[in-house]
């Protein structure tokens, strides 16, 4: 992944240790996988899969957040007619802002997702990483931060 692009604003200790960050992936090759979240097997995936060898599924709805993993990394999809304000996962009481092209790493499984009954037809879509551990401890590591 392109993690040597965080910047000690990315990680906040507060309320749980976590990193948010918007700027990952330049916005021409986010736009390029989002218009094909659709088609997993399309030639961008396929190349984002060879490039970065990390385990990813795609899920619809941030309702489907598996909290069963070791560690939480979601990169959000929001859907461009998505008008709301977005703030629907609430790590450990602190809203996290649900925006595209963002990514959300976090140990915590202190994690509510939140419905919002104005726009319960629109999606949240997202894609789930399978991150490794010991990415989570260089990041911690760059930013001397303890888990």
């Amino acid at each position: 992944m392109n993690w040597e692009k965080l910047k000690p604003s990315h990680f906040f200790k507060e309320p749980a240790p976590h990193v948010y960050a918007k700027t990952l992936f330049d916005q021409s090759q986010y736009d390029r996988l989002y218009e094909n979240q659709n088609n997993l097997t399309h030639q961008v995936w396929q190349d984002f899969d060879k490039k970065y060898k990390i385990g990813f599924e795609f899920h619809e709805d941030i309702s489907n957040m598996n909290l069963q993993k070791d560690l939480i990394c979601c990169w959000f999809f929001k859907d461009r007619n998505d008008k709301s304000g977005g703030e629907y996962v609430v790590l450990s009481g602190k809203k996290i802002a649900y925006f595209p092209n963002a990514f959300f790493v976090t140990k915590s499984k202190d994690i509510k997702i939140l419905t919002d009954q104005k726009h319960q037809y629109i999606r949240r879509p997202f894609i789930q990483l399978d991150l490794k551990e010991s990415v989570w401890e260089d990041i911690l590591k760059r930013f001397n931060k303890s888990s």
